[in-house]
């Protein structure tokens, strides 16, 4: 079992609170630091000091970190064109030695465009979008070095394109697809994906999702089993009774609400809640969502009492 810190900067956090918990990551001993690609603070939160950009920060985590691996979860398809997204992300795969991995979606949360100027298409456009970014992105990657690389789709062009740079991961760096969709994200996993995530959800509703993406990838003549299955979950770990309830009313959420929905508890608790995610739904990786970046000791108790009893 991977275990990956996940973190939600749009919420309110500058580079340093995210320097700071990346590296207090690589140090506990978790697989990956990975952080939502937003510009707009959801409910309450103020956001402040504002947003980070994905990519900007995981350049420069890249540089101050040395073995943990470094991604999204997930960016929006909506945000940045696919040739230049391609650039950005090869050279943070050579700025990290090869530690990177993109998450990529069709965008969900029209209020962010609408802030920042973003166009926002329908649905149905989305999804068009993101398939054509996969296919060229991929296509970038994979075009050996002297060659050329053309797409001429619906929604974007490229021509006679040098195809540079190439990442250093090779035929390319993994990419994440997730979500709950029935069709179009099950089809286009089974194409493009290193790893299937499912977010925030019950482990009926995962090992649901998970049966639709093995469904689609036979249908392709692709072995499931290549497909990593990962979910990713809020975590409001402590050592007594005491440290959760405080751990929670940080989060401004109640105790047994995040026993249901997330990973709560005690650490026995915890590694119990995982034990039936691996069980139930073939889970081998969770990201674990952090939303308090000051607290740092909850960070190395998850890495001390659960994944060092699992």
């Amino acid at each position: 079992m991977d275990f990956r810190i996940f973190t939600e900067p749009q919420q309110g956090a500058d580079y340093d609170d995210l320097l700071r918990v990346a590296q207090a990551a690589e140090a506990a001993g978790y697989d990956a630091f990975f952080r939502s690609d937003h510009y707009l603070a959801m409910g309450e939160a103020s956001g402040e000091p504002g947003p980070t950009d994905a990519w900007l920060t995981l350049a420069g985590l890249s540089r101050e970190t040395s073995r943990i691996r470094l991604g999204t979860l997930v960016s929006s398809a909506t945000f940045r064109l696919p040739g230049p997204l391609a650039v950005s992300v090869a050279q943070v795969d050579r700025m990290s030695r090869g530690r990177v991995e993109l998450g990529l979606g069709s965008g969900w949360f029209d209020a962010e465009h609408a802030a920042y100027g973003i166009p926002f298409p329908a649905l149905g456009e989305r999804f068009d979008r993101l398939a054509e970014q996969l296919e060229i992105i991929t296509g970038l990657w994979g075009t050996p070095s002297g060659e050329r690389y053309s797409f001429d789709g619906a929604h974007y062009t490229v021509t006679d394109s040098p195809a540079l740079p190439k990442p250093v991961q090779q035929p390319r760096p993994p990419i994440v697809i997730g979500g709950r969709g029935k069709k179009r994200t099950p089809e286009l996993a089974a194409r493009y994906a290193s790893e299937f995530n499912v977010p925030f959800s019950d482990v009926d509703t995962a090992a649901g999702q998970f049966e639709r993406v093995d469904a689609a990838c036979r249908a392709v003549d692709r072995d499931p089993a290549e497909l990593v299955r990962s979910v990713a979950q809020i975590v409001c770990v402590g050592r007594d009774d005491a440290e959760v309830a405080r751990r929670a009313l940080t989060l401004g959420r109640e105790v047994d609400e995040l026993r249901a929905n997330g990973l709560a508890g005690s650490p026995a608790e915890v590694v119990d809640r995982i034990g039936t995610w691996r069980e139930k739904a073939g889970v081998t990786r969770l990201y674990l969502q952090v939303m308090d970046l000051a607290d740092l000791d909850q960070i190395d108790l998850i890495a001390s009492d659960v994944i060092g009893r699992l």
